[in-house]
């Protein structure tokens, strides 16, 4: 590999996790300290470029696709439950051989690396969860209190339903492009562009459709139990920084509770920022968490 500032993007690699072929973006640099950034649902690993930018001198970073994902494997029959995304980064962190990491991430792969860092609080060095902690507790009311049987139906149908969906196919790239810029008004028409080259890929017919399953849409119906959550929150030894957009619909996690949970976190809250805070405020994002980060080694 060439040296770090020669390289134009990362390698490509792929490990195995409950027999799917996943992959993952290497940017070298692997005598630094490790750092992975793991993104959320719908997303893929390349999403995290300006952040790896930004980091690569000084870490050893890592960006997996997550089953369904990217191009990692689709998880055919699978559920895409949170704990099976939890396995996958457990078995790249050994496959890897990484100690005293640090992990980074957004929604769905917040989500990921907090409970990681709950089931083994002793291997993770720092954690950035940004926007993962789940819906808010307001948003969860109806939801807990449904029995199962009821949670199981609904999923039965959805099922059915997704089972007839048929991936939408955009004409071109700059169509695609335009789908995300209206999913996030944040976004530039730069980044926008970049995030569609790496998340869709070619039909035959010469049209592109997103690279993720639909399936990772649907909710298993397990019982999302806040005290549970709560409780393995408050297993996190390392530090953590809890970071959130203040025109995001995920709340402010020190007024709704789930922020005292945590027994040695901080909590950031960026302004002018939606879901996608590391998109929707770069500089701001990297100079919160190049503090954060640098706290530890001073």
């Amino acid at each position: 590999m060439e040296e770090y500032g020669e390289i134009i993007g990362p390698v490509s690699s792929y490990y195995v996790s409950q027999r799917l072929r996943l992959h993952f973006a290497d940017w070298g640099n692997d005598e630094k300290p490790p750092l992975v950034l793991v993104h959320g649902g719908r997303d893929h690993a390349r999403n995290w470029d300006w952040v790896a930018r930004e980091l690569r001198k000084d870490y050893h970073v890592i960006a997996p696709d997550l089953r369904g994902h990217g191009d990692s494997e689709w998880a055919r029959g699978g559920h895409y439950m949170i704990q099976e995304f939890v396995l996958d980064l457990a078995q790249l962190i050994n496959a890897l051989d990484l100690t005293q990491v640090t992990l980074v991430g957004h929604s769905l792969g917040g989500s990921v690396v907090t409970q990681y860092a709950s089931v083994y609080p002793d291997r993770v060095r720092q954690l950035v969860n940004i926007e993962g902690l789940g819906p808010p507790p307001e948003m969860l009311k109806g939801r807990l209190s449904r029995p199962t049987w009821e949670r199981t139906a609904e999923w039965i149908e959805q099922v059915r339903e997704f089972s007839s969906k048929v991936p939408k196919h955009y004409p071109s790239i700059e169509s695609a492009a335009q789908r995300m810029l209206e999913a996030n008004s944040f976004l530039s028409p730069e980044q926008a562009h970049h995030l569609t080259v790496h998340g869709v890929a070619r039909n035959e017919d010469g049209t592109f459709s997103w690279k993720f399953d639909n399936y990772v849409r649907l909710f298993y119906p397990q019982r999302y139990d806040m005290k549970e959550m709560r409780a393995m929150w408050g297993r996190i030894t390392c530090p953590t920084m809890l970071v959130y957009g203040e025109k995001s619909w995920f709340g402010n996690p020190e007024k709704d509770g789930r922020f005292e949970a945590f027994g040695n976190a901080e909590l950031s809250a960026v302004p002018d920022a939606g879901h996608w805070v590391h998109h929707d405020q770069l500089d701001v994002f990297m100079n919160l968490m190049r503090s954060f980060l640098d706290e530890l080694d001073s």
